[in-house]
């Protein structure tokens, strides 16, 4: 009798890891295009996993290993989707570098994140990266995308090699794969720790909630090496093409859209509010537009109703941040409820594969009205913040990852942030959310966008200050403007100040930079020189 053959059953129950879905997709859509670049090429799946081979053995012949952090300094263009993915297949770090960012923020990750390699865009960032070299200690091996006089170009050198099959190895759920750093609004940035398991479970949970459209045409506007990259993945494994970008410009976005027949964009609120403000909004054909993905900051309740009455009810939220990534609760398209504010100002529910919680300042769960911070557990939650222990166990107090995000339950289930933690504004001993102050603003005709802050005041603590921007052919003054929100609010929370600014400051991520709104307007000399009476 021959013997029962043994097996390991936690192997025979491993899920697919994201290197196993990458090459299972990609050869899944052998003859399809996968990508369409900025200057009209198609690649298609194997084109696209011949390419990925190239540049996986290059990297690795330059001393790329397991475990090594390597940085990417590029602008949007289909080579960063080739080295983040090479990268994730050699089992090395990525460490993305916002292209907007100053040659300081680099010079800081640099040292920060130890990096080992820098991968850089020669025709757009060899400036940047000449005189980062010339700040730091740190001397990272340079490797170019395009010619470069010091830097190998792994581009060239990548096309004198001959493709292989990609093989999948199996690394640590646990092992680091990416380091992504916070937009310190806050503080210095600060790198975070995303796993092998978290990136799995990203990539998952927007394929099971997000709402796609049959055909998935996704135009990519936002920045590639950052959130960008998350939209190649569940564009790729639903057998769609990921248009790219080189950047967000409103004409050139809504052409694009009726050009190729565009089904589906990831948007932040201020792109949204953009396309609305453009006249060619009016006059575009845009009705191959079945989703638009928007998150990242939250959005004015009057200018969404705004942006479904133009585009109709095709809008999806997701709601999430670095620390646990992209989706931890998701608003619908079909629950964009234009009969209930609670739920249209919402970040919708959460999602079944998340622990969401309201907590209070004790780690107690709030009841449902009452706002509490947003806390989460589960697998899309980061190792921890690189170098900083007392950091991290701050953000993991009580057993939960703490988001710094206040939010209020409705009966429904929906989550309505009022606004961030450290954003609260404390005037008078009254607790104020910029978020409803905010809402109130953008409800008066002439106001594009407002974003509203505390600064020191010797009366009340805090003086509630309010930025904003005017639509274009209308006006308003500031007694207008406070009589509106008190009308609709209440005193306490009416501006006692309010700043017209041609365009309100942005973080590199596209997040309203209330820092930098503190800082510029704590003094009183510059507030007068933006009021208008």
């Amino acid at each position: 009798m021959p013997a029962l053959q043994t097996f390991d059953l936690a192997r025979l129950a491993e899920a697919p890891s994201p290197n196993e879905m990458l090459i299972s997709a990609l050869r899944a859509n052998a003859t399809r295009p996968v990508v369409h670049t900025a200057d009209g090429m198609e690649i298609t799946g194997s084109a696209f996993e011949a390419e990925l081979s190239r540049y996986a053995a290059v990297l690795r012949a330059e001393g790329v290993r397991e475990g090594a952090r390597v940085g990417l300094l590029s602008g949007n263009r289909v080579e960063v989707l080739y080295v983040c993915h090479a990268l994730m297949l050699i089992g090395a770090i990525f460490v993305p570098l916002h292209p907007m960012g100053s040659v300081a923020d680099y010079a800081y990750v640099l040292e920060d994140a130890g990096i080992d390699v820098l991968v850089f865009d020669a025709a757009n960032h060899a400036a940047a990266i000449d005189a980062l070299i010339d700040q730091s200690d740190r001397r990272p091996r340079l490797l170019a995308l395009g010619v470069h006089p010091t830097a190998p170009d792994l581009v060239a050198v990548s096309r004198a090699l001959a493709p292989i099959p990609l093989v999948a190895e199996r690394f640590d759920p646990e092992a680091i794969c990416r380091l992504i750093y916070s937009g310190g609004t806050t503080g210095a940035p600060k790198a975070i720790q995303l796993s092998n398991r978290s990136w799995a479970a990203v990539i998952m949970i927007q394929m099971a909630e997000w709402d796609w459209p049959q055909e998935v045409r996704q135009l990519l506007c936002a920045p590639l090496s950052h959130s960008g990259s998350a939209a190649f993945m569940p564009t790729l494994l639903r057998g769609g093409t990921l248009f790219i970008a080189t950047g967000f410009h409103p004409a050139e976005t809504m052409e694009a859209i009726e050009r190729h027949r565009i089904t589906c964009i990831l948007l932040v609120p201020t792109m949204i509010y953009a396309l609305l403000d453009h006249p060619d909004s009016a006059t575009r054909d845009l009705s191959s537009l079945e989703t638009v993905f928007y998150g990242a900051s939250l959005m004015s309740i009057s200018r969404l109703r705004q942006a479904i009455a133009r585009f109709g009810p095709i809008f999806c939220q997701f709601y999430g941040q670095a620390e646990a990534p992209l989706t931890v609760t998701v608003l619908r398209r079909a629950e964009h409820d234009l009969t209930d504010d609670a739920i249209l100002g919402s970040c919708g529910r959460p999602v079944p594969w998340m622990h969401v919680a309201l907590l209070d300042d004790e780690g107690s769960e709030v009841a449902d009205g009452e706002p509490g911070e947003i806390c989460v557990r589960g697998p899309l939650v980061m190792s921890g913040y690189l170098g900083k222990p007392e950091q991290t166990a701050e953000a993991f107090r009580h057993g939960w990852l703490h988001t710094g995000d206040i939010a209020v339950r409705g009966p429904s289930g929906h989550l309505r942030i009022v606004d961030r933690s450290k954003d609260m504004v404390i005037t008078g001993g009254f607790n104020v959310y910029p978020r409803e102050v905010e809402d109130a603003l953008q409800t008066h005709p002439s106001v594009a966008d407002a974003s509203v802050f505390g600064v020191p005041d010797p009366r009340w603590g805090e003086m509630v200050t309010a930025a904003i921007t005017l639509r274009s052919g209308f006006s308003a003054d500031t007694e207008a403007l406070v009589a509106h929100v008190r009308t609709l609010k209440g005193p306490v929370q009416a501006p006692k100040c309010i700043l017209f600014l041609e365009s309100l400051p942005l973080t590199a991520l596209g997040k309203p930079d209330k820092k930098s709104l503190r800082a510029r307007f704590g003094d009183a000399d510059e507030r007068k020189r933006f009021t208008r009476l």
